[in-house]
């Protein structure tokens, strides 16, 4: 359809705004348009509210199941926290102990977490302060990253790595003794393997050298750190550097101030090839990292996990929720049309 032309008062012509006498511009392409009776409303709110109730009790049931004992230790190593809160003693050993006691078995995969609450993680500049192309083993300029003010010391010497997360890596060392048959008994755990795939082989990696020592020359530790990045893991040289699995995870900041992370696995084998059997067990832990200038807790946690997850019941809550939700609309939805449906009876009598 050609353009139509329009005149004015005065005479004049302009092309019209009457769009082309097509489909699309006319509105008249093929669509299906649902009918909305009230038996489909009614169906998908229903079954809906039945599918999230279900999925709910699930999770809820599945979460209740999980073996978890959490230890506070924040209180128990007081000397070695008053100890640390002065920075000049930064290289002084500090070790204390703390018992606990397993009334039953805890079967299955065991897994150790660190804890912290009141540690806030989530502050835009500290969220930031890193520098991704250093973590990927280039040599870059970190000056001109977000690391300040931990980038160089006064001397010139660059940090590795950088950044305020970096600097403040919780660095608590714990190891877990088990007493049977009037024997202690270390429990074999394991340190690898507990970060993300994507994260060791892709987020992360080292420079590339003949050796770590040669490969970080030039550069020094963190101020809170009490050994340099290649020295994290004495035992083990693949777990050194970027790659380290405790750095990796603590890398990972958390969304809320409350928040653990995967510290160890228990090591299925021997006496603990079922789990950790009932019975006394000791921490002893290496204290480094103070948390009483902020108020913060630490915590101990050995936990199993299932299908689900971890112990957190906010997914099935969730769920039960919104299935409620659904199934009292659902409930709702049929008053009100009962109701309309009587009154149009009664005009029509």
């Amino acid at each position: 359809m050609k353009n139509k032309m329009s005149f004015h008062p005065q005479g004049e012509a302009c092309p019209s705004r009457c769009p082309d006498n097509s489909a699309f511009k006319q509105q008249r392409l093929p669509a299906w348009k649902p009918q909305l009776t009230i038996t489909a409303v009614l169906s998908t709110f229903f079954l809906t509210g039945m599918f999230c109730l279900s999925v709910g009790v699930c999770l809820i049931l599945s979460a209740n199941s999980i073996r978890e004992i959490q230890i506070d230790y924040s209180d128990k190593c007081s000397d070695c926290s008053k100890l640390r809160e002065n920075s000049s003693n930064w290289n002084k050993e500090c070790h204390c102990s703390v018992n606990f006691t397993l009334k039953e078995d805890i079967l299955g995969d065991v897994f150790m977490y660190y804890g912290l609450q009141n540690f806030y993680q989530n502050h835009r500049r500290y969220v930031i302060s890193r520098s991704d192309a250093q973590l990927l083993g280039q040599n870059v300029n970190i000056e001109n990253s977000y690391c300040a003010p931990f980038t160089t010391y006064q001397n010139g010497t660059p940090m590795a790595p950088c950044g305020a997360i970096a600097n403040s890596m919780f660095n608590d060392t714990v190891d877990l003794f088990c007493n049977l048959n009037s024997s202690v008994i270390q429990v074999p755990l394991l340190k690898t393997g507990n970060s993300w795939w994507t994260d060791k082989n892709v987020k992360f990696r080292n420079p590339k050298s003949y050796n770590l020592s040669s490969a970080f020359a030039g550069t020094s530790r963190p101020p809170y750190w009490q050994k340099p990045v290649y020295l994290l893991d004495e035992e083990d040289e693949r777990n050194n550097g970027y790659v380290n699995d405790d750095f990796i995870i603590w890398m990972r900041v958390s969304a809320f101030a409350t928040f653990r992370n995967l510290y160890r696995r228990v090591r299925r084998i021997r006496q603990f090839a079922d789990g950790l059997p009932a019975g006394n067990y000791t921490f002893h832990i290496s204290y480094n990292f103070p948390v009483t200038k902020f108020k913060a807790r630490k915590h101990l946690i050995l936990s199993t996990v299932v299908w689900s997850g971890g112990s957190n019941p906010f997914l099935g809550i969730a769920y039960v929720v919104s299935g409620a939700a659904a199934t009292l609309a659902g409930f709702v939805i049929t008053a009100i049309h009962l109701k309309l449906r009587k009154r149009k009876t009664y005009f029509q009598k």
